[in-house]
C-alpha cells in the first residue's frame, strides 16, 4: 500500500534521497526544508517523474510555524503515514570550552527541538489511527563522543534516548520508531560544519569510499516497508572500514 511520507530537511544530502527513493516507491511525499526555491525544483524534478509532491517551506526551529503548515494541510495529505525528523546539522569542531553559544544553539534547536516539535504535530494522529512509523536519523556519534563534537554528539545521543523514549510511549500501538545512525556519509554536512572550507570538507573523505545519501534511504525505505510486526528499532550503517566515528582506515 502506497503510504504518505513527510521528511524534514529534504533539499539535500540524506533527506533528499529519502525523497528520492520513497517517491520511487510510489509514495506520496511531503518535503520540508527552509530553501522555497530548492523545494519547488525537487517537487518539479520529482512530479515530472510521476511523484505525488507537496512542499512546505518553514525551519523546524519554528515551532508557530510548523504547527501552521501541518494543521494547514490539504485533507489527503493530513494523514501521514511515515515521519522522517532528518533535519539536523553540525557546526564547527571547537573544544566544548571554546565553543561559539549560538551555534551550540542552532545545533540543539534544530537537532532536539525540532525533531520533538515534528513528534508532538505528527505522532498524536498516527495514535489516533493506531498506525504510522516515525524514522528518526541519529549518527554514529550519538553512541560516544569525539574531539571537537561533544554538542553534536550529544544531540545525536538525545535522538537515541528520544528513539527509546518515544518506543516505549507508544508500545500500546501499532506504531513503530527507528533511529538510523549513519556513519561517514558524504553530503553537503561536512562543508556546513566546517563553515564552507570545501577543501577541509573534501579531506574528511580521502581514501575511503563513504557512504551516500542514498544508502541511508535505502535502509529508511526497507524499515518502513518490513511486515507491519517487524520493528527495525535500531540500525548502525557504517562504511566499509570504518569502526566507529573516528577510527577510519584510509587507503
Amino acid at each position: 500500500m502506497n503510504k504518505t511520507i513527510l521528511i524534514t530537511g529534504a533539499t539535500s544530502g540524506i533527506g533528499l534521497a529519502c525523497a528520492r527513493k520513497f517517491a520511487e516507491n510510489g509514495d506520496k511525499v511531503i518535503l520540508t526544508g527552509r530553501n522555497e526555491q530548492r523545494l519547488a525544483e525537487i517537487r518539479k524534478t520529482l512530479t515530472d517523474k510521476g511523484a505525488q509532491v507537496l512542499t512546505l517551506a518553514f525551519d523546524v526551529r519554528d515551532s508557530e510555524k510548523a504547527k501552521e503548515y501541518i494543521d494547514g494541510l490539504p485533507a489527503e495529505w493530513k494523514e501521514i503515514d511515515v515521519l522522517v525528523n532528518n533535519a539536523g546539522l553540525a557546526l564547527g569542531v571547537d573544544r566544548e570550552y571554546e565553543g561559539d553559544i549560538e551555534e551550540w544553539s542552532t545545533m540543539i534547536d534544530t537537532n532536539i527541538k525540532g525533531l520533538l516539535t515534528m513528534t508532538r504535530l505528527i505522532v498524536p494522529g498516527m495514535v489516533e489511527r493506531n498506525r504510522g512509523h516515525i524514522i528518526n536519523i541519529g549518527s554514529v556519534a550519538g553512541d560516544a563522543a569525539y574531539a571537537g563534537g561533544s554538542v553534536y554528539c550529544a544531540t545525536k545521543a538525545a535522538v537515541k534516548a528520544l528513539s527509546d523514549g518515544l518506543r516505549i510511549d507508544v508500545i500500546d500501538t501499532s506504531i513503530r520508531v527507528t533511529n538510523l545512525k549513519p556513519g561517514l556519509v558524504e553530503t553537503n554536512f561536512s562543508n556546513i560544519r566546517f563553515r564552507g572550507d570545501k577543501e577541509r570538507a573534501k579531506k574528511l573523505y580521502t581514501g575511503i569510499n563513504p557512504l551516500t545519501g542514498d544508502d541511508i534511504a535505502d535502509v529508511a525505505v526497507y524499515a518502513a516497508n518490513a511486515p507491519e510486526h517487524v520493528q527495525i528499532a535500531e540500525v548502525l550503517i557504517l562504511a566499509t572500514h570504518q569502526a566507529s566515528a573516528n577510527m577510519i582506515v584510509r587507503k
